[in-house]
């Protein structure tokens, strides 16, 4: 009785230090996310220059990896309430929301594939699944979100949003067509991007993110 109330007991402790230790790890890659959120720059001629490319969320996809699906979406949240505190939200935490949703999404969906099937075919099928699931997701998000917030707090009619995008393209008439043509392949082209940097940078990364030396 007395060794099985032991064993118990070690399980029990090593649960609680390993909860502790996910933690930290998401912590550390939480504020990373926040600084690569200033690391952003744009990409003339595919896109309009107010939308930026940045990598903010690729911690949270290793955090998916080597944490679980759950630790993704808390690094991802923790990224954006640090923007909010720290930076500021230029559309009352609208656009925060959005990127929230959008790099949960990708982040947790990626986990749970590869937590299911934990192999390298796991992980490639469920960051492919992950960031195709942001990219049509970000139709509804820009659409109902954050463009009507851009309107409303900065004062742009969406013609001239639509008008920096027939710059690219005359032929769109549309802000769906638009979104439909230019945000979802930029969207998943971002997500693949922080996919590729994730697997070139996940196993020397490994030992840091698991806990072992």
């Amino acid at each position: 009785m007395q060794a099985e109330n032991t064993v118990t007991n070690n399980r029990i402790n090593s649960g609680s230090v390993n909860r502790t230790r996910n933690m930290i790890v998401a912590g550390m890659l939480s504020a990373v996310a926040f600084i690569l959120m200033y690391i952003e720059f744009p990409v003339p001629m595919i896109i309009p220059s107010f939308i930026k490319l940045d990598i903010s969320d690729l911690p949270a996809l290793l955090g998916s990896f080597a944490l679980g699906p759950v630790y993704g979406v808390i690094i991802s949240f923790i990224k954006n309430v640090l923007i909010m505190l720290l930076k500021g939200s230029g559309s009352a935490g609208i656009g925060e929301i959005s990127n929230f949703i959008l790099g949960a999404v990708f982040a947790f969906s990626a986990g749970l594939i590869y937590k299911r099937h934990k192999n390298i075919r796991g992980a490639i099928t469920g960051s492919v699944i992950g960031a195709a699931i942001m990219a049509v997701l970000s139709i509804p998000s820009n659409f109902f979100v954050v463009y009507p917030a851009y309107v409303e707090f900065y004062g742009m009619p969406m013609n001239v949003i639509i008008g920096m995008y027939q710059a690219i393209l005359p032929s769109v008439d549309s802000l769906l067509e638009c979104l439909i043509i230019f945000n979802v392949p930029f969207t998943f082209f971002k997500g693949m991007l922080d996919v590729a940097i994730c697997f070139l940078i996940y196993k020397p990364l490994s030992p840091i993110l698991h806990g072992r030396r």
